[in-house]
């Protein structure tokens, strides 16, 4: 029998890994290696598991092996097949299913323990079924939100056997974004029923119904806590949602005794409700308004009353001939066309005609935070130049030229009004600039679904169009220079 020091020893170092590997993700050029450290020290947690299991002769190695090689292998193919537009959703996806393994632990725990037989009433009991139930009503909250949050952001999904349109595909249900005020009371309802629900697995551990129905709730509950929400606030609530799978697994480990796990999920837990607060300060609001207020939601969308004659790429190349500072202002149009690439090719145009070129970035632009960041790596786009908002407005009024790509609510100056859904909520200054440029498909409102007056204006050339192909083709305007 191994001396269970060992064990905490082990898992001390992978503790200690992990935070190291979060301390290094601070810095872009540290991230990559903060990410492996971490990643090494979860298999360092894993390796000690299995082999404290094996010590005490409770482990069947083939349900671990074969988990194992399920698990990678669906791991492997999602990591390495996805595009980079469609992180957001992989991100959230993996948020549920974090929560989903917390939440299946901790039933198979209680499941066991009923089996085997529940301790006398005391402390033990008390303590080990409210864990459960906590893990429980964490876990599937976040698991069936994290699927609705997913599935917002991709929009929707294809309904499968469903009657192929003419280009063999099969029919599209639109996600929809639903949410009266009076569903914040059913919410309130449900919360208190599954806390009610906790009391009563206390009360007679041995019922399984309780379990059962807290699960029913608590999914219920995270289906309808992330429908109301609007697409404006998703970055929000995938923070929020990695946050709640990190203290499901903190409840888990309390649940199963494994101290990894209480740290692990501990420090997931705060880091993602620390960057929810900062998704929140970045937008002028309150965390309860992202909650319950159904920001760009299902609120009414202005209708254009408005038109703008567009621009060609010929006129913004000439435009852009002698300038001396260009900005670049992503958007979710940048993520959806894949034009980050295109746009990097721009600013090495821009950059050998002796201008200077930035990026403009706004914390809550996509649909995940630092989601920009990311489709602009991966494009090469150097660190530096990639400022933050509250740094590079103050660049906008030396700007000669804006180059806006899909980004619609982040450069709305009806933020400025003090009234309306995005009211309150900074800015790029987008319209400072001498001359803006905007590659979008039409005149459409954005999420928070405000018309944008920044169209409008008299220095505001319009390129409508995908942005990929927009930006192919101002790229070889600017070449004929």
């Amino acid at each position: 029998m191994v001396d269970p020091v060992v064990w905490d020893i082990g898992y001390l170092i992978s503790a200690s890994m992990f935070i190291i590997g979060i301390k290094r993700l601070s810095s872009p050029r540290t991230a990559p290696s903060g990410n492996r450290l971490g990643a090494q020290g979860m298999l360092l947690a894993v390796i000690i598991t299995l082999l404290k299991l094996q010590s005490e002769g409770i482990i069947g190695w083939e349900l671990i092996v074969g988990g194992l090689a399920i698990g990678s292998l669906i791991g492997y193919l999602m990591a390495t097949r996805v595009e980079m537009t469609g992180m957001p959703e992989l991100v959230a996806l993996f948020n549920g299913f974090g929560g989903a393994a917390s939440a299946l632990v901790g039933l198979s725990e209680a499941l066991k323990r009923i089996s085997e037989g529940v301790p006398e009433p005391g402390v033990e009991l008390y303590a080990t079924w409210t864990a459960i139930g906590l893990s429980a009503l964490v876990g599937w909250i976040t698991l069936s939100g994290s699927l609705v949050a997913m599935m917002k952001l991709k929009g929707g999904f294809y309904i499968p056997f469903s009657k192929k349109d003419d280009r063999g595909r099969s029919k599209w249900f639109s996600f929809p974004t639903w949410g009266p005020p009076w569903l914040n009371y059913v919410k309130v309802l449900l919360l208190l029923c599954s806390i009610m629900l906790i009391a009563m697995t206390i009360q007679e551990p041995e019922n399984k119904t309780w379990i059962y129905s807290l699960v029913a709730t608590s999914t219920i509950l995270g289906i309808l806590f992330v429908m109301p929400i609007g697409g404006a606030d998703m970055p929000v609530v995938v923070s929020l949602l990695n946050s709640l799978s990190g203290i499901a697994a903190a409840f888990t480990g309390f649940v199963i005794g494994n101290n990894v796990l209480i740290i692990a999920g501990s420090m997931v837990g705060a880091a993602g409700l620390i960057l929810t607060f900062i998704m929140c300060k970045a937008m002028n609001r309150e965390l309860y308004d992202v909650l319950f207020k159904a920001f760009g939601g299902s609120g009414e969308r202005d209708q254009l009353t408005r038109t703008k004659v567009g621009s060609d790429p010929e006129e913004v190349a000439m435009v852009l001939d002698g300038a001396q500072k260009v900005i670049v202002v992503p958007g979710y149009g940048m993520a959806v066309s894949q034009s980050q690439h295109a746009v990097k090719e721009f600013a090495d145009l821009m950059e050998s005609m002796d201008c200077e070129v930035l990026y403009g970035i706004h914390p809550v632009a996509g649909r995940m935070p630092g989601h920009m960041n990311v489709l602009l790596a991966e494009a090469n786009v150097p660190y530096e130049k990639l400022i933050e908002m509250d740094d590079i407005n103050s660049e906008f009024p030396d700007c000669d030229v804006a180059v806006v790509i899909g980004a619609n609510d982040t450069t709305n100056p009806a933020a400025r009004s003090g009234e309306g859904p995005l009211a309150g909520m900074p800015i790029l200054d987008v319209d400072k600039s001498s001359i803006v440029v905007i590659i979008k498909r039409s005149l459409s409102v954005g999420y928070a679904g405000v018309d944008n007056d920044l169209f409008y204006m008299d220095k505001t050339m319009m390129l409508f169009g995908d942005g990929k192909k927009m930006m192919n083709q101002l790229n070889a305007a600017v070449k004929e220079l």
